[in-house]
């Protein structure tokens, strides 16, 4: 039986499924990984709560613990597995649900908790290749809060110094 017309992913391998938080944020979707307790929840919550807030104009949970990834076409594809579709912990409350996305392009990965994060990177952006494709990474020290880097690399292009 074809796959449902709406199911860009159904034709596609899932190269992977990571332990990681997705966040559709604009057009482009947000990779946040990090080992366990590191705030991949709490960063994908944030920036729905900063969409509702208004300081971006868009963000919605792909998914949350889990991700599955899939090259196409150039591109690189997140969705929830089916059991965990709309699902975010929130420590203190447990499980909850949100409106999620079913499937989103990745356009930024955000590394959590990684020892050699530089405050002031170097000029040229820092990138991850994963399955192929060149991604830009966003790379934050154990301890610090990822939410104002990620929301100043959604809301500014990158000077060159």
């Amino acid at each position: 039986m074809p796959a449902p017309a709406g199911d860009v992913m159904a034709t596609k391998t899932v190269i992977a499924t990571v332990h990681a938080s997705a966040v559709l944020a604009g057009p482009r979707a947000i990779l946040i990984r990090g080992p366990a307790g590191a705030g991949k929840s709490r960063l994908a919550l944030a920036l729905v709560q900063a969409a509702e807030c208004g300081l971006i104009a868009f963000a919605r949970l792909v998914g949350d613990d889990r991700i599955e990834l899939a090259a196409s076409h150039g591109r690189l594809l997140a969705r929830p597995p089916q059991a965990l579709a709309g699902l975010i912990e929130i420590r203190g409350l447990g499980i909850r649900r949100l409106d999620h996305e079913p499937v989103a392009v990745i356009g930024l990965v955000v590394d959590l908790a990684t020892l050699d994060a530089e405050r002031l990177p170097g000029t040229a952006e820092q990138q991850i290749t994963i399955a192929g494709i060149i991604l830009p990474l966003l790379a934050m020290a154990p301890g610090s809060d990822p939410l104002p880097a990620v929301l100043a690399h959604l809301l500014t292009s990158h000077a060159r110094v």
